[in-house]
Protein backbone atom coordinates (compact mmCIF):
# COMPACT_ATOMS: atom_id res chain seq x y z
CA UNK A 1 0.00 0.00 0.00
CA UNK A 2 1.57 3.23 -1.00
CA UNK A 3 1.75 6.52 1.31
CA UNK A 4 -0.39 9.37 0.23
CA UNK A 5 2.71 11.38 -0.57
CA UNK A 6 4.24 8.77 -2.65
CA UNK A 7 0.72 8.02 -4.07
CA UNK A 8 0.33 11.90 -5.39
CA UNK A 9 4.05 11.40 -6.86
CA UNK A 10 3.46 8.60 -8.51
CA UNK A 11 0.10 10.35 -9.90
CA UNK A 12 1.72 13.17 -10.96
CA UNK A 13 4.35 11.32 -13.15
CA UNK A 14 2.09 8.70 -14.65
CA UNK A 15 0.18 11.84 -15.67
CA UNK A 16 3.38 13.50 -17.22
CA UNK A 17 4.63 10.30 -18.76
CA UNK A 18 0.68 9.61 -20.35
CA UNK A 19 0.72 12.93 -21.91
CA UNK A 20 4.14 12.47 -23.25
CA UNK A 21 3.43 9.24 -24.63
CA UNK A 22 0.06 10.17 -26.63
CA UNK A 23 1.05 13.07 -28.00
CA UNK A 24 4.16 10.82 -29.42
CA UNK A 25 2.01 8.55 -30.49
CA UNK A 26 -0.71 10.62 -32.34
CA UNK A 27 2.83 11.92 -33.69
CA UNK A 28 4.27 8.78 -35.03
CA UNK A 29 1.41 6.54 -35.91
CA UNK A 30 0.56 7.47 -39.44
CA UNK A 31 3.69 8.32 -40.39
CA UNK A 32 5.29 4.93 -39.52
CA UNK A 33 1.75 2.93 -40.68
CA UNK A 34 2.67 4.61 -43.83
CA UNK A 35 5.93 2.74 -43.95
CA UNK A 36 4.23 -0.71 -42.64
CA UNK A 37 6.43 -0.43 -39.57
CA UNK A 38 4.90 -1.48 -36.47
CA UNK A 39 7.87 -1.20 -34.13
CA UNK A 40 8.57 2.02 -32.49
CA UNK A 41 9.82 3.75 -29.64
CA UNK A 42 7.58 6.27 -27.51
CA UNK A 43 9.85 7.27 -24.40
CA UNK A 44 13.30 7.24 -23.63
CA UNK A 45 13.75 9.10 -20.25
CA UNK A 46 13.16 11.95 -21.39
CA UNK A 47 12.07 13.47 -18.11
CA UNK A 48 14.52 12.86 -15.88
CA UNK A 49 12.61 11.67 -12.79
CA UNK A 50 10.63 9.46 -14.75
CA UNK A 51 13.51 7.15 -15.49
CA UNK A 52 11.83 4.68 -17.98
CA UNK A 53 11.26 3.41 -21.69
CA UNK A 54 8.38 2.72 -23.65
CA UNK A 55 7.91 0.74 -26.60
CA UNK A 56 5.23 0.22 -29.48
CA UNK A 57 5.05 -3.38 -30.97
CA UNK A 58 2.18 -4.01 -32.73
CA UNK A 59 -0.66 -3.13 -30.16
CA UNK A 60 1.68 -4.07 -26.98
CA UNK A 61 3.23 -2.03 -24.88
CA UNK A 62 7.10 -2.84 -23.86
CA UNK A 63 7.62 -0.39 -20.58
CA UNK A 64 10.84 -0.78 -18.99
CA UNK A 65 12.50 1.01 -15.73
CA UNK A 66 15.91 2.29 -16.14
CA UNK A 67 17.00 -0.06 -12.42
CA UNK A 68 18.27 2.92 -9.55
CA UNK A 69 19.81 2.02 -6.50
CA UNK A 70 16.76 1.97 -4.47
CA UNK A 71 13.78 1.40 -7.11
CA UNK A 72 10.04 1.55 -5.50
CA UNK A 73 8.28 -1.73 -6.50
CA UNK A 74 5.08 0.17 -7.31
CA UNK A 75 6.57 2.56 -9.68
CA UNK A 76 6.60 0.97 -12.97
CA UNK A 77 3.67 -0.79 -12.54
CA UNK A 78 1.84 2.44 -11.65
CA UNK A 79 3.45 4.23 -15.09
CA UNK A 80 2.42 1.35 -17.18
CA UNK A 81 -1.27 1.50 -15.92
CA UNK A 82 -1.53 5.44 -17.00
CA UNK A 83 0.49 4.90 -20.20
CA UNK A 84 -1.84 1.96 -21.48
CA UNK A 85 -4.79 4.11 -20.19
CA UNK A 86 -3.74 6.78 -22.23
CA UNK A 87 -3.46 4.59 -25.45
CA UNK A 88 -6.15 2.09 -24.55
CA UNK A 89 -4.10 -0.86 -24.62
CA UNK A 90 -5.19 -3.49 -22.37
CA UNK A 91 -3.09 -4.69 -19.45
CA UNK A 92 -2.71 -8.15 -21.09
CA UNK A 93 -0.93 -6.88 -24.05
CA UNK A 94 1.68 -4.60 -21.56
CA UNK A 95 4.99 -6.34 -20.57
CA UNK A 96 6.86 -4.69 -18.22
CA UNK A 97 11.00 -4.99 -17.76
CA UNK A 98 13.66 -4.13 -15.42
CA UNK A 99 16.70 -2.57 -17.32
CA UNK A 100 20.11 -2.33 -15.83
CA UNK A 101 23.57 -1.07 -17.02
CA UNK A 102 26.64 -2.38 -17.37
CA UNK A 103 28.03 -5.92 -16.85
CA UNK A 104 25.20 -6.48 -14.29
CA UNK A 105 23.06 -6.64 -17.06
CA UNK A 106 23.87 -11.13 -17.10
CA UNK A 107 23.28 -12.80 -20.08
CA UNK A 108 21.62 -11.39 -23.15
CA UNK A 109 19.41 -14.17 -23.42
CA UNK A 110 18.49 -14.42 -20.01
CA UNK A 111 14.81 -15.50 -19.02
CA UNK A 112 11.71 -13.16 -17.23
CA UNK A 113 9.63 -15.73 -17.71
CA UNK A 114 8.65 -18.75 -20.19
CA UNK A 115 5.25 -18.05 -21.88
CA UNK A 116 7.01 -18.81 -25.28
CA UNK A 117 4.29 -16.47 -26.96
CA UNK A 118 5.63 -14.70 -30.25
CA UNK A 119 3.83 -12.25 -32.15
CA UNK A 120 4.43 -10.96 -35.63
CA UNK A 121 5.34 -7.57 -36.34
CA UNK A 122 6.31 -6.10 -39.63
CA UNK A 123 9.24 -3.73 -40.47
CA UNK A 124 8.73 -2.48 -44.40
CA UNK A 125 8.53 -4.93 -46.45
CA UNK A 126 10.09 -7.70 -43.79
CA UNK A 127 8.36 -9.50 -40.88
CA UNK A 128 9.73 -10.71 -37.31
CA UNK A 129 8.58 -13.31 -34.71
CA UNK A 130 9.51 -11.05 -31.02
CA UNK A 131 8.32 -11.82 -27.68
CA UNK A 132 7.50 -9.74 -25.84
CA UNK A 133 7.47 -11.56 -22.46
CA UNK A 134 9.99 -13.84 -21.82
CA UNK A 135 13.08 -11.69 -22.23
CA UNK A 136 14.84 -8.24 -21.27
CA UNK A 137 15.05 -7.88 -25.33
CA UNK A 138 12.42 -8.75 -27.41
CA UNK A 139 14.09 -10.62 -30.45
CA UNK A 140 14.45 -7.16 -32.77
CA UNK A 141 16.54 -4.36 -32.33
CA UNK A 142 14.58 -1.61 -34.24
CA UNK A 143 16.87 0.87 -33.98
CA UNK A 144 18.90 -0.56 -36.53
CA UNK A 145 16.01 -0.73 -39.04
CA UNK A 146 17.45 2.13 -40.91
CA UNK A 147 20.84 0.17 -40.99
CA UNK A 148 19.40 -2.44 -42.36
CA UNK A 149 18.07 -0.95 -45.42
CA UNK A 150 22.23 0.09 -45.92
CA UNK A 151 22.64 -3.89 -45.74
CA UNK A 152 19.82 -4.64 -47.89
CA UNK A 153 20.63 -2.07 -50.70
CA UNK A 154 24.65 -3.49 -50.46
CA UNK A 155 23.88 -6.87 -50.48
CA UNK A 156 22.78 -7.42 -54.14
CA UNK A 157 25.56 -10.57 -55.34
CA UNK A 158 27.48 -10.38 -52.47
CA UNK A 159 28.27 -12.87 -50.00
CA UNK A 160 27.32 -11.63 -45.94
CA UNK A 161 28.42 -12.76 -42.50
CA UNK A 162 26.43 -11.96 -39.70
CA UNK A 163 28.05 -11.95 -36.34
CA UNK A 164 26.07 -12.01 -33.10
CA UNK A 165 23.33 -12.64 -35.38
CA UNK A 166 20.76 -12.68 -32.20
CA UNK A 167 17.49 -13.74 -34.54
CA UNK A 168 19.19 -12.66 -37.92
CA UNK A 169 17.11 -9.41 -38.88
CA UNK A 170 19.80 -8.19 -41.06
CA UNK A 171 20.01 -11.22 -42.50
CA UNK A 172 16.91 -11.43 -43.56
CA UNK A 173 17.33 -7.65 -44.67
CA UNK A 174 20.52 -9.04 -46.69
CA UNK A 175 18.55 -12.11 -48.28
CA UNK A 176 15.93 -10.14 -49.87
CA UNK A 177 18.10 -7.50 -51.38
CA UNK A 178 19.64 -10.33 -53.17
CA UNK A 179 22.85 -11.76 -51.17
CA UNK A 180 24.44 -14.26 -53.19
CA UNK A 181 24.76 -16.22 -49.81
CA UNK A 182 24.28 -15.56 -46.05
CA UNK A 183 25.95 -17.10 -42.88
CA UNK A 184 24.46 -16.01 -39.34
CA UNK A 185 26.33 -16.49 -36.22
CA UNK A 186 25.50 -16.58 -32.53
CA UNK A 187 26.48 -18.78 -29.40
CA UNK A 188 22.96 -18.90 -28.48
CA UNK A 189 20.79 -21.70 -29.76
CA UNK A 190 17.95 -19.66 -28.76
CA UNK A 191 19.01 -17.60 -31.00
CA UNK A 192 19.70 -19.43 -34.17
CA UNK A 193 16.54 -21.54 -33.52
CA UNK A 194 14.61 -18.03 -33.63
CA UNK A 195 17.08 -16.57 -36.55
CA UNK A 196 15.60 -19.80 -38.37
CA UNK A 197 11.88 -18.91 -37.90
CA UNK A 198 12.82 -15.46 -39.00
CA UNK A 199 14.20 -16.94 -42.16
CA UNK A 200 11.03 -19.30 -42.66
CA UNK A 201 8.88 -16.42 -42.18
CA UNK A 202 10.64 -14.17 -44.77
CA UNK A 203 10.07 -17.23 -47.21
CA UNK A 204 14.06 -17.43 -46.76
CA UNK A 205 15.07 -21.24 -45.38
CA UNK A 206 17.67 -22.02 -47.99
CA UNK A 207 21.05 -23.84 -48.47
CA UNK A 208 22.27 -20.43 -49.66
CA UNK A 209 21.53 -18.92 -45.58
CA UNK A 210 23.43 -20.74 -43.18
CA UNK A 211 23.04 -20.62 -39.62
CA UNK A 212 25.81 -21.30 -37.64
CA UNK A 213 25.50 -21.90 -33.60
CA UNK A 214 29.15 -21.61 -32.29
CA UNK A 215 31.29 -18.40 -30.59
CA UNK A 216 32.27 -15.80 -32.84
CA UNK A 217 36.11 -16.11 -32.18
CA UNK A 218 35.88 -19.82 -33.16
CA UNK A 219 34.08 -19.56 -36.45
CA UNK A 220 36.27 -16.87 -36.86
CA UNK A 221 39.38 -18.73 -36.81
CA UNK A 222 37.55 -21.85 -38.40
CA UNK A 223 36.47 -19.43 -41.00
CA UNK A 224 40.08 -18.09 -41.91
CA UNK A 225 41.73 -21.26 -42.11
CA UNK A 226 39.42 -22.95 -44.30
CA UNK A 227 39.57 -19.77 -46.47
CA UNK A 228 36.38 -18.59 -46.23
CA UNK A 229 35.66 -14.61 -47.66
CA UNK A 230 32.93 -12.38 -47.59
CA UNK A 231 31.97 -9.27 -49.12
CA UNK A 232 29.71 -8.09 -47.37
CA UNK A 233 29.60 -8.54 -42.51
CA UNK A 234 27.47 -7.19 -40.01
CA UNK A 235 29.25 -7.11 -36.21
CA UNK A 236 26.78 -5.95 -33.98
CA UNK A 237 28.37 -7.85 -30.42
CA UNK A 238 26.80 -7.13 -26.96
CA UNK A 239 28.98 -5.11 -24.75
CA UNK A 240 29.67 -7.76 -22.54
CA UNK A 241 29.75 -11.60 -22.82
CA UNK A 242 30.56 -13.40 -19.60
CA UNK A 243 29.33 -16.86 -20.40
CA UNK A 244 32.90 -18.36 -21.09
CA UNK A 245 35.81 -18.28 -18.31
CA UNK A 246 36.90 -15.21 -17.02
CA UNK A 247 40.08 -15.20 -19.37
CA UNK A 248 37.93 -15.47 -22.48
CA UNK A 249 35.18 -12.79 -21.37
CA UNK A 250 34.28 -10.12 -24.07
CA UNK A 251 34.45 -6.11 -23.15
CA UNK A 252 33.70 -4.48 -26.73
CA UNK A 253 35.50 -1.65 -25.11
CA UNK A 254 39.26 -3.98 -24.67
CA UNK A 255 38.45 -6.49 -27.71
CA UNK A 256 36.60 -4.77 -30.41
CA UNK A 257 40.15 -4.03 -32.56
CA UNK A 258 40.70 -7.65 -32.02
CA UNK A 259 37.71 -8.00 -33.33
CA UNK A 260 37.34 -6.62 -36.02
CA UNK A 261 41.10 -7.33 -36.80
CA UNK A 262 39.80 -10.86 -37.38
CA UNK A 263 37.01 -10.49 -39.57
CA UNK A 264 38.79 -8.21 -41.76
CA UNK A 265 40.69 -10.94 -42.35
CA UNK A 266 38.06 -13.09 -43.80
CA UNK A 267 36.87 -9.98 -46.13
CA UNK A 268 37.62 -9.64 -49.64
CA UNK A 269 39.22 -6.50 -51.15
CA UNK A 270 36.56 -3.90 -51.57
CA UNK A 271 34.19 -5.54 -48.96
CA UNK A 272 32.19 -3.83 -46.30
CA UNK A 273 31.71 -4.35 -42.63
CA UNK A 274 29.29 -2.75 -40.76
CA UNK A 275 30.01 -2.57 -36.99
CA UNK A 276 27.80 -1.23 -34.02
CA UNK A 277 27.59 -0.90 -30.40
CA UNK A 278 25.31 0.37 -27.74
CA UNK A 279 27.87 0.52 -25.01
CA UNK A 280 27.02 4.15 -23.89
CA UNK A 281 31.22 5.18 -23.02
CA UNK A 282 32.39 3.60 -26.03
CA UNK A 283 36.00 5.07 -26.88
CA UNK A 284 36.78 3.50 -30.63
CA UNK A 285 40.41 1.70 -31.42
CA UNK A 286 40.00 1.50 -35.02
CA UNK A 287 43.32 3.95 -36.50
CA UNK A 288 45.17 0.56 -36.95
CA UNK A 289 42.79 -1.41 -39.16
CA UNK A 290 44.67 -2.55 -41.91
CA UNK A 291 41.55 -0.98 -44.41
CA UNK A 292 41.14 1.30 -47.10
CA UNK A 293 38.14 3.74 -45.06
CA UNK A 294 36.77 3.89 -41.37
CA UNK A 295 33.33 6.46 -41.45
CA UNK A 296 31.43 6.73 -38.47
CA UNK A 297 27.95 6.89 -39.90
CA UNK A 298 25.95 6.94 -36.25
CA UNK A 299 23.63 9.94 -37.47
CA UNK A 300 22.56 8.20 -40.39
CA UNK A 301 21.27 4.92 -38.77
CA UNK A 302 19.41 5.93 -35.70
CA UNK A 303 15.90 6.21 -36.79
CA UNK A 304 13.44 9.70 -35.08
CA UNK A 305 12.62 7.69 -32.85
CA UNK A 306 15.07 6.88 -30.98
CA UNK A 307 16.88 10.30 -31.73
CA UNK A 308 18.08 11.90 -28.26
CA UNK A 309 19.86 14.72 -27.53
CA UNK A 310 22.34 13.66 -24.75
CA UNK A 311 22.39 10.07 -25.71
CA UNK A 312 22.58 8.23 -28.44
CA UNK A 313 20.90 4.44 -28.83
CA UNK A 314 24.12 2.91 -30.66
CA UNK A 315 26.95 3.90 -32.70
CA UNK A 316 28.11 2.71 -36.04
CA UNK A 317 30.64 2.83 -38.36
CA UNK A 318 30.65 1.77 -41.90
CA UNK A 319 34.52 -0.13 -42.85
CA UNK A 320 36.19 -0.43 -46.41
CA UNK A 321 37.98 -3.23 -46.67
Amino acid sequence: MLDPERYQKFEAQGRMLANRIKKRFQHFKKRFARQNIEVFRLYDWDIPEIRAVVDWYAGHLVIGEYMRRQSLPDWLPTMAGYVAAALNVPMEKVHLKLRRAGKQDGPRYERLDHTEEKIVVSERDLKFYVNPADFVDTGLFSDHRDTRVMVRKMAQGRDLVNLYCYTAAFTCAAALGGARSTVSVDRSETAIAWARQNLALNGLLSDANTLVHAHVFDFLNEARQRGAAFDLAVVDPPSYSTTRADDEAFDVLKDHPKLLEAVVLIMRPGGVLFFSTNHQRFAPRLSELKVSKTEEITAQTIPEDYARKNKKIHRCWRILV
